[in-house]
């Protein structure tokens, strides 16, 4: 593999990285070596604010994501009554101090609730407004205006809610309409998918009686673990034939908690695999949640033959915290594997860099049932298939299961993120193995979820 050399950066930033046209350029180093600063995880920082909104005083949240959606969250409660400050603290996190009038008392809105590129942060939302008495519109980019809303506008309805919007209210933007007191649900989720289940969860608060949601397979378990730690009773069950079930009495308050957001595993999964690929690598990560909803990336990385060091930590918040540990990753030969629709589920954001491992290791790994990957921040599959294969990888894909050869040495070679944060992150990882220079079209994206990504990618260069 060809190193850099001399003063040359990793990454060159070869235009304003905000501008439509802006392009970096990756290029192999010879070693890895750092703790690269995570951020907070951001499907708990959604949560964390969105909950605090519906408690009645001050929360306050520590070390929290700072990414673009995260930022979106934070506006949408300021917009509906609470007050946000936010404080900057080191590692590119920040602290929130929330004070909010309590759910009974929000304030309806008098413009659009501007989402961003959040589906987490539109899905929860449209659940939290369906139980309260007021009247409000959702609204996102060009992207989230593509992604799926039936999934959540049909439940919410069946509960009492007014759901409107494109084409028969299953497209933002979304004009909602909600009450006070919601009919409890008994409800099958079609497609695992834990945004839906939050939003069903957070209508749950204020319908009289007992909502369920049932999902086929276990999705991540932050809003259920959220829901504990302020004082709402949720209830959890495992058929013997893998559903899973929670239920949750209305009407329900949720009280004010003091909280400290872990490291995203979904952004320690782009160094789980570099340092995983690289030939010479070893890189620390510090505070990551290892939440057994979540931690799927570690478990596959480890069956593909990872070298993952896990150090647990105390958790805090006690049984309803969340897992943590420091995990520790070194160079080591990867091996093909099978993913099933369950993994998948349950690695879901990690799919595209989970590819670039396979294009790493020796066999042919197949992934099934990655259909949901179609319908994110960009069809994923085709995104990832096109970059992967530019970059020389054999990338096969039938319908919507992906088969990937490895064994082939990647060269660097023109990528397209179609705006999307997880894939221009993974192209710029195969940067660090590919020979030569890969170009990450498009990477602003990156801001999203990690916007301290490129800064820390030049940093672990030994």
């Amino acid at each position: 593999m060809a190193a850099a050399t001399g003063a040359s950066p990793v990454v060159d930033r070869t235009r304003d990285p905000g501008s439509a046209e802006a392009s970096i350029t990756v290029r192999p180093p010879a070693r890895l070596r750092g703790r690269p600063a995570l951020p907070g995880d951001k499907s708990i920082s959604h949560r964390s604010l969105l909950l605090a909104l519906l408690a009645e005083g001050e929360s306050r949240i520590s070390a929290a994501g700072d990414g673009e959606d995260v930022r979106s969250t934070a506006a949408i409660i300021a917009a509906l009554g609470a007050r946000a400050e936010r404080t900057a603290t080191a590692g590119g996190r920040v602290d929130y101090l929330v004070v909010s009038p309590g759910g009974d008392a929000l304030t309806e809105p008098d413009a659009v609730l501007d989402c961003g590129n959040a589906g987490t942060t539109a899905r929860l939302v449209a659940g939290l407004l369906a139980g309260r008495p007021l009247f409000a519109i959702l609204d996102g980019d060009a992207s989230l205006r593509g992604r799926p809303m039936a999934r959540v506008a049909e439940p919410l309805r069946a509960m009492g809610a007014e759901v409107a919007g494109r084409r028969a209210g299953t497209l933002l933007p979304l004009a909602i309409t909600g009450r006070a007191r919601l009919v409890p649900l008994d409800h099958r989720t079609a497609v695992p998918s834990a945004q839906v289940k939050s939003a069903i969860l957070l209508a749950a608060l204020a319908a009289d009686g007992t909502t369920t949601v049932t999902e086929a397979v276990a999705t991540r378990d932050h809003t259920e673990r959220m829901l504990r730690a302020r004082g709402v009773a949720v209830r959890e069950d495992t058929g013997a034939g893998g559903e899973h079930a929670i239920a949750l009495d209305g009407p329900a308050t949720v009280a004010a908690v003091d909280e400290t957001v872990p490291a995203d595993p979904s952004g320690a999964a782009f160094w789980l695999v570099a340092g995983s690929i690289h030939p010479d690598a070893e890189l620390r990560l510090d505070g990551v949640s290892t939440n057994p909803t979540r931690r799927a990336v570690i478990d596959l990385l480890r069956r593909m033959g990872a070298d993952i060091e896990e150090q647990p930590l105390a958790a805090p918040g006690g049984a309803d915290g969340e897992p943590l540990a420091d995990l520790v990753v070194r160079s080591a030969p990867l091996r093909a594997i099978d993913l099933s629709p369950a993994d998948v589920a349950a690695a879901i954001d990690e799919i595209p860099v989970l590819c670039l491992a396979a294009a790493a290791a020796t066999g042919t790994t197949r992934i099934r049932g990655a259909g949901e990957l179609r319908h994110k921040e960009s069809d994923r599959i085709a995104g990832i298939a096109d970059g992967l294969a530019a970059l020389g990888a054999r990338v096969r894909v039938d319908g919507d299961d992906i088969e990937i050869t490895g064994g082939t040495r990647l060269r660097g070679a023109v990528t397209d993120t179609h705006d999307d944060h997880r894939l221009a992150m993974t192209f710029a990882v195969a940067g660090l193995i590919a020979e030569g220079e890969t170009i990450v079209r498009r990477p602003a994206s990156a801001a999203i979820s990690y916007p301290g990504f490129f800064a820390q990618l030049e940093g672990v260069r030994a």
